[in-house]
């Protein structure tokens, strides 16, 4: 877990310029109208590191990026009139920017300026017997449980995987990246590696691909591609561009093959690495979540930005590359 300390990768501020010392006019030289003055110099000049104005967002937004729930939990709880802004019962689709005063059932909730954010993606290879909730009535152990704990943010799940079912789950302090990565309309691939108990003929590989009456619609498989086994077991690598409860066990169901294990290996870009075992986590550095970031067509936080690119300009891949090229 990376800590809140300042990087010593920051490059070193620059050291304040002087003012050029200017010759005094001499007495037969007029000045020139039309060469500027000191003042509108100074004023013309650009900031080098002036964040652009903070425009207002929609309520639900700022607050699932804020990490305190999804947009839709974000809708209803406005819609309940359990959020108000500056003492006034929030609506839906108000706007809001870091000053205003918000709270949630009467607890404040700080907004940061958007050049201020940073987002973080984790990795975790969720196990067998784990729910994805963070409250259970049972009391089952959550993978909410196993992720580090951060400070002004909120780990959001990009997605589900049910009780008897392991591999990636990917956490964002996002919800922006985390919708865009989940809504239906944006047709993410998932990909699982299943493993079944019997034969799956091609008959059945026909209907799976063309598309199976459920009980909330029709569903199927975007692909399904054979990866060996030996006796009655045997693999497939299936993917599904839905995220529906059950979904893939359900559709294997409908032909009459029973799924006897089942790991999630790919959401979208992100794969599962082949190192991370089970029950262990590993968060993506500013690269990846740089990459991650241009892939659902969304921009980085400037000052997450201005990290990543001092952290590249001192990373040793860049200054062995730059001896290279001296040599």
């Amino acid at each position: 877990m990376t800590t809140r300390r300042r990087s010593p990768l920051r490059p070193p501020s620059k050291p304040a310029v002087k003012p050029a010392r200017q010759k005094p006019a001499a007495e037969h030289e007029t000045p020139s109208t039309s060469q500027p003055s000191a003042e509108d110099s100074v004023q013309a000049r650009p900031k080098r590191w002036q964040a652009e104005p903070e425009a207002p967002v929609r309520l639900h937004k700022a607050l699932a990026d804020a990490g305190i729930g999804s947009r839709r939990d974000m809708e209803t709880w406005i819609a309940e009139g359990r959020i108000t802004v500056n003492d006034q019962t929030a609506k839906v689709g108000d706007r809001v920017t870091s000053r205003d005063v918000i709270k949630v059932s009467g607890r404040r909730v700080y907004l940061r300026p958007p050049a201020e954010k940073r987002v973080r993606v984790l990795l975790y290879h969720k196990q067998e017997g784990e729910i994805v909730s963070r409250d259970d009535p049972k009391g089952r152990v959550s993978v909410f449980n196993q992720l580090p704990k951060i400070r002004g943010a909120k780990w959001v799940s990009v997605g589900r995987l049910d009780f008897n079912t392991e591999g990636l789950m990917i956490f964002t302090t996002s919800g922006e990246l985390a919708n865009r990565m989940m809504h239906p309309r944006f047709e993410v691939e998932r990909e699982y590696a299943v493993r079944v108990l019997g034969e799956l003929t091609p008959d059945m590989q026909q209907q799976l691909l063309q598309g199976i009456e459920l009980e909330d619609g029709e569903a199927r498989l975007e692909s399904l591609v054979e990866a060996g086994g030996e006796g009655a077991n045997r693999w497939w690598r299936a993917v599904i561009l839905e995220g529906r409860y059950r979904e893939v066990r359900r559709l294997f169901d409908a032909v009459g093959v029973k799924v006897s294990r089942l790991i999630r290996t790919r959401y979208g870009p992100v794969a599962l690495p082949p190192q991370l075992k089970r029950g262990q986590k590993q968060e993506l550095d500013e690269r990846d979540v740089h990459a991650l970031l241009k892939w659902a067509g969304l921009a980085a936080p400037q000052k997450q930005l201005r990290a990543g690119r001092a952290a590249n300009r001192n990373s040793p891949s860049s200054q062995t590359g730059a001896r290279k090229t001296r040599r």
